[in-house]
């Protein structure tokens, strides 16, 4: 009887321990809407896409919003496993593992209304002041000039205010984000600035998972996996609909 005691303890004890790779994930993101928004439904499209497909991929999770400095910290040091909105950099890949796209963002500069700004290429931009969100990767390209003068600020709403102010003479963001955001702007902020063509740029948006996981390589392929399954079936142009792209 004692080894048959044995082992049934041992299968109860199995089957109350988690799978590997399949313990809550613990998810971050900065408030972006409608990208990542906690009050937005599904948190955001892009909040949507990412809880979907690593539902799909077996993984419970719980999300967490915090400033962007902050998101990237804890993913640096292991507090959170999975930050959703990631641009790729350089430097980012020191701290986290970076799934393929499953987004894409087209950049814009915005200007302020009636005053004469063209450009064409990224050194027409050298003479102008841009407000820039602290530590946002825009594009290597972009990060890496240091002939632009760029302005940190803590959000966007900070940027446009900025802008309308006349404290910078430029800001850069998300298409999408701008004018999700700008609708949310007093009037004269809003009546005061204007998206500038050409874009800057177009990014990819990836997940970027912390190398403090142990399963981290695992997270990346089953959440690739479960975004072209999502694709194939249909689920994620739902997804996409639902949110108004």
């Amino acid at each position: 009887m004692r080894p048959l005691l044995c082992v049934l303890g041992l299968l109860a004890m199995m089957l109350a321990t988690p799978a590997p790779g399949h313990d809550r994930l613990r998810l971050v993101a900065d408030n972006w809407p409608p990208f990542t928004d906690a009050n937005m439904a599904g948190g955001g499209l892009a909040t949507s896409i990412v809880t979907t497909a690593l539902a799909r991929a077996g993984y419970a999770s719980g999300y967490e919003e915090v400033p962007w400095a902050r998101a990237l910290l804890g993913v640096g040091e292991g507090r959170y496993d999975v930050l959703i909105n990631a641009w790729y950099n350089d430097s980012r890949a020191n701290i986290g593992q970076f799934s393929k796209a499953y987004l894409s963002n087209r950049i814009r500069l915005l200007q302020r209304k009636g005053e004469a700004f063209h450009y064409k290429h990224q050194s027409d931009l050298y003479p102008y002041s841009i407000a820039v969100v602290r530590d946002y990767a825009y594009s290597p390209e972009f990060d890496g000039d240091t002939r632009l003068h760029k302005v940190p600020v803590r959000n966007f709403s900070s940027a446009v205010r900025m802008l309308a102010a006349g404290r910078v003479n430029l800001a850069v963001e998300d298409e999408y984000v701008a004018r999700y955001n700008l609708q949310r702007e007093p009037q004269d902020v809003r009546d005061g600035v204007m998206l500038v063509e050409p874009p800057l740029g177009e990014n990819t948006l990836h997940i970027l998972v912390s190398l403090k996981h142990p399963e981290h390589q695992r997270i990346v392929e089953r959440f690739e996996q479960a975004i072209a399954a999502m694709k194939a079936d249909g689920s994620y142009a739902r997804l996409l609909r639902q949110h108004g792209f």
